[in-house]
């Protein structure tokens, strides 16, 4: 599976963001209650749509079914500029009937459609192993493999601005009274 410098960035901070949710101080899973409460907070948090969609992509959390995995790769490999409509990913994603009013909220949204798209693809990889399983190295081996395949400069230039974008979400949520997260 290639992902997007932008989608391997958004991957561990949609991962983080669940985790932060999934636990209280006494260690209970408390997950189901705080995605339930998050949900009710649609209105304010679509307000960090563009700068941290992962922390609002969570109110979507278990609420698509994959129909064609082929259709959700090759969405991963896009840069967002690139990204097709949402509709056109009608044929490929399902939603579950809880979610569409949260769906219809967001979509009114400017930039709704580009959010919603994003949010299927943070689920479609949560569901999915991080790494493809490591290989043993044989040192008889003649050509030595790079594990981590050199960046294009276009590649680090999205992947500096998806940073960029990460940290002025958390200035921002910051502004709004939150702890930074570390």
């Amino acid at each position: 599976m290639n992902i997007s410098p932008f989608f391997r960035n958004l991957r561990s901070a949609y991962e983080s963001e669940l985790d932060d949710l999934r636990f209280d101080s006494e260690g209970r899973d408390v997950l189901r209650q705080r995605l339930t409460q998050r949900r009710k907070e649609l209105a304010f948090l679509l307000q960090m749509m563009a700068l941290s969609p992962e922390m609002v992509a969570v109110v979507l959390h278990q609420g698509f079914t994959f129909k064609s995995p082929a259709t959700m790769e090759h969405l991963l490999s896009l840069a967002p500029e690139d990204f097709p409509d949402w509709d056109a990913l009608a044929d490929a994603i399902k939603l579950a009937p809880w979610a569409d009013d949260l769906v219809q909220t967001i979509r009114k949204e400017p930039m709704g459609d580009w959010f919603m798209t994003v949010a299927a693809a943070l689920e479609y990889m949560h569901h999915k192993p991080a790494s493809a399983p490591a290989r043993i190295h044989d040192p008889e081996d003649e050509v030595e493999e790079d594990l981590e395949p050199e960046m294009n400069p276009l590649d680090a230039e999205e992947e500096n601005d998806a940073r960029n974008r990460e940290e002025a979400g958390a200035d921002w949520m910051v502004e709004q009274g939150f702890d930074r997260k570390e």
